[in-house]
């Protein structure tokens, strides 16, 4: 971390960062945001295709619903160009209250589109829009919360620190899927389609304003007030980071690929194909993915803390190794429809998924320099969603459609693959100074 003089104004502002604030204004955040974009991929999962989309076939529904999943995965780069550009030229804080909001406004204003029987075809179009507006924002919030985290990170501590933000989506899928879970139980099906899916995004209102309340709290980071007195601020931070850096960035967003397609094959393709195929009941299912993502945020501490120890690189490479041979558990173990198995096999995703998404909370930020490391982290981030993501739950609808989950299975092992390249081709950055 930067040791740079600061002027006699900062480190008093420097100082209303202590531990505990920026640990938890780092983590309500990422939990919050991330429990807006998985309560869509839920629904997307159980309700989107039948109430905006008239198509009389359920598997046309369910490919449509994952569609609109996708375009989030779409907005997402957009929205860390646009928030990676403030939070690089204005700073970190602003620019979090800013995506926050953008996140929360779009989640709730979708529990209040009606479906597709009340206004036709102007149900599925604000749909996609507003969908749009959820990538926008979280395209922001990722890259800024781990700069939050880290950049206030002791020496030696940053896999630790940046571990924070990583475990805000382990609280948000829990408490998203909680939701729908309780819901599922004490609603029937009609009133579930009918009002009840609608509940967890009215929701996120309440949670926005208790996550703006504490970010606003928040001073600026010590390295980006440096950066201000060192005059390095770049006009263009996106042409710097093309321009400069295109090799980490591409590397980066390779390494996340593994993350993605983990956590949305283990939950949003699984929750379909556990609910539609295997007839597992719904809650059934839904109780399942909410002791495996327990699993989640048990792995995110245990690989964060090794990556301080070990470095980045040999604890990404192991979770990747195993997460190549956790495809061929997925024909065999989900495919069995046996509770017991399915719940194994969730658990391993899910547990993998932690160990190789908790470094990156550090790794993708120490790639990068001062001036254009918002930008870099987020857009790298969010580039691998693209690839890892976006089209994953599309993707593994098509392949169990045509060739059953064997082919889902090496979808999964393929993508850990690519991810496999990018960690190797990149340095390690365990000892990087955040300057």
């Amino acid at each position: 971390m930067s040791t740079s003089p600061i002027s006699a104004a900062q480190p008093n502002a420097a100082g209303q960062n202590s531990s505990a604030r920026i640990i938890f204004a780092s983590f309500i955040g990422t939990a919050i945001e991330f429990y807006d974009f998985y309560v869509y991929a839920t629904a997307a999962a159980l309700v989107i295709g039948p109430v905006f989309f008239p198509h009389g076939s359920a598997t046309a529904q369910a490919l449509s619903a994952f569609v609109t999943f996708g375009i989030a995965f779409v907005a997402r780069p957009i929205g860390s160009f646009l928030f990676g550009h403030f939070g690089d030229r204005i700073g970190r804080k602003s620019t979090l209250v800013a995506s926050l909001l953008v996140m929360g406004v779009s989640t709730t204003l979708i529990g209040f589109v009606p479906g597709y029987d009340s206004i036709g075809s102007l149900a599925p179009i604000l749909l996609c829009i507003l969908r749009f507006g959820q990538g926008i924002g979280l395209g922001g919030e990722w890259g800024g919360a781990a700069l939050l985290a880290t950049e206030n990170a002791p020496a030696g501590k940053r896999g630790w620190f940046g571990m924070f933000p990583q475990l805000g989506p382990s609280i948000g899928f829990l408490a998203s899927n909680g939701l729908f879970f309780a819901l599922a139980l004490s609603l029937s099906d009609e009133q579930f389609r009918s009002w009840g899916w609608r509940v967890p995004f009215l929701v996120s209102a309440v949670l926005v304003a208790l996550g703006l309340y504490v970010r606003l709290k928040i001073a600026e980071t010590p390295a980006f007030q440096a950066a201000i007195e060192r005059k390095e601020r770049v006009k263009m931070p996106i042409a710097t980071l093309l321009s400069q850096h295109g090799l980490p960035t591409l590397l980066g967003a390779l390494a996340m690929v593994v993350c993605y397609t983990l956590f949305y094959n283990a939950t949003t393709f699984s929750l379909s194909y556990g609910v539609s195929v295997l007839h597992i009941p719904r809650p059934t299912f839904l109780g399942m993915l909410c002791i495996a993502v327990v699993f989640m945020a048990l792995a995110t501490p245990l690989s964060a803390w090794a990556s301080d120890r070990y470095g980045r690189k040999p604890v990404l490479i192991a979770g990747i190794i195993a997460a190549i041979l956790s495809g061929f558990t997925m024909a065999p173990l989900l495919g069995s429809g046996q509770t017991p198995l399915v719940l194994l096999f969730l658990v391993i995703e899910l547990f993998l998924m932690g160990v190789t998404f908790a470094p990156m909370g550090a790794l993708l930020p120490e790639l990068f320099p001062t001036n254009v490391r918002y930008t870099g982290a987020g857009v790298s981030y969010n580039l691998g969603g693209i690839l890892g993501a976006s089209v994953a739950p599309y993707i593994a609808q098509v392949l169990a459609a045509h060739g059953g989950l064997s082919w889902v299975g090496a979808y999964v092992s393929i993508a850990a693959a690519v991810s496999m390249i990018g960690v190797l081709c990149m340095r390690e950055t365990r000892d990087a100074r955040l300057m």
